[in-house]
């Protein structure tokens, strides 16, 4: 089958989303199909452009201009998938529902084109608390127009436990993992004398890393007989997430424990899990009416061998030995709680990421083509 995987936005070599994307056309690929990737790019020369794999599909220009075109303008891409015999698309939802998107939806399935499209994160409305006030027109835009657009497509693929979204039925698929370009701790050191969490995030409110610089406040305001870090890995809000830090850190005077790296990527990154001993997934997705959710980073951290915590539900982990399940709240975390669990923990870096080995991407991706497939053998069926 020739598949179009269609995202509006570009790629960062740091970014955990572009690294994603980039695994599951592989998963697609790995599953015998052909596929395309469809993305959005800014030139050298400043020129917008929608690009079709390393090559330019369509030249917006520059300005302010060229920058509305990228987002109504999809009259290229609908000639592309017409003429390359393209027989489904995977869109990423960029939260960008609107009358032309619904149009250039409603002209592939009068094509008999399928589009599953998925929203990486659901509910994401309270994700957008603090964004801008051009953010939140968007996200009004979206709301007024969202149930309109998924009217037009096959299914809605979801990382939540939800069946359907906006009235469309949806596809369950877990995050996966990329194993190849994954590295293995070599082992997980028991220091007696430090303890080194890492939090790798481009970092906002729902991620919840407030809890564990509040809790390790708490921890030297106690008889403690262990130094405690906390690495920060990624982009940090400097008018959002970075005053509230700041604000903590100052207040129980723990500037030297909190270190932020900033994005990190390759064998900086790689290096700096090695020195760590747990890692911080999110402790803050109630804050964004979450519950059930299977993150990304979860699987980061298991492929990498390190035990983690986090606070919503995650069927994939919850229950593994190497999981310590925050409360979902606002609380401090108990760093105590953390040490202690981590220094009676007997498992291996290579039984942790053996675990999840079900989670690769080729899996994950599969689901999304046999539900294709099977949808797609009951309509010849009934037509026949």
């Amino acid at each position: 089958m020739k598949i179009l995987f269609l995202v509006f936005h570009g790629f960062s070599e740091s970014s955990g989303i572009s690294k994603k994307i980039v695994n599951q056309v592989i998963g697609l690929r790995n599953n015998g199909h052909q596929v395309d990737l469809c993305h959005y790019d800014i030139l050298p020369n400043g020129h917008r452009c929608r690009m079709i794999n390393d090559e330019i599909l369509k030249d917006y220009g520059c300005g302010k201009l060229a920058s509305l075109k990228k987002r109504i303008c999809y009259n290229a891409i609908y000639k592309y998938i017409v003429e390359h015999n393209i027989q489904m698309v995977y869109m990423r939802s960029n939260h960008n529902a609107n009358p032309f998107t619904i149009h250039f939806m409603h002209k592939l399935k009068s094509q008999r084109i399928k589009v599953v499209m998925e929203i990486p994160t659901y509910p994401y409305d309270q994700e957008y608390k603090g964004f801008s006030f051009k953010d939140q027109l968007e996200l009004k835009m979206d709301q007024l127009f969202r149930r309109s657009l998924v009217h037009e497509l096959f299914r809605i693929c979801t990382f939540s436990d939800c069946e359907s979204i906006f009235g469309t039925k949806t596809i369950k698929i877990s995050n996966g993992i990329d194993f190849d370009s994954t590295p293995i701790k070599k082992f997980l050191r028991k220091n007696p004398n430090s303890f080194n969490l890492i939090g790798v995030a481009e970092v906002h409110y729902w991620h919840g890393f407030d809890r564990v610089i509040a809790g390790i406040g708490e921890y030297y305001q106690q008889k403690h007989d262990r130094d405690v870090f906390f690495h920060i890995v990624g982009g940090v809000g400097e008018e959002s997430e970075m005053p509230v830090f700041k604000e903590i850190i100052e207040r129980y005077g723990i500037e030297k424990q909190i270190i932020f790296h900033g994005q990190l990527f390759g064998k900086a990154l790689d290096d700096i899990f090695e020195d760590s001993d747990f890692g911080i997934a999110s402790l803050g997705r109630h804050r964004s009416g979450i519950t059930n959710i299977k993150t990304l980073k979860n699987r980061e951290y298991a492929a990498r061998g390190i035990p983690f915590i986090y606070s919503e539900i995650d069927d994939d982990f919850d229950g593994m030995p190497y999981i310590l399940k925050a409360p979902a709240d606002d609380s401090p975390t108990d760093i105590k709680i953390l040490i202690n669990f981590f220094y009676d923990l007997n498992i291996s870096p290579t039984k942790i990421r053996n675990s999840v080995q079900h989670l690769s991407w080729t899996n994950q991706m599969n689901k999304v083509l046999i539900e294709t497939s099977d949808e797609q053998n009951c309509l010849h069926n009934n037509f026949s």
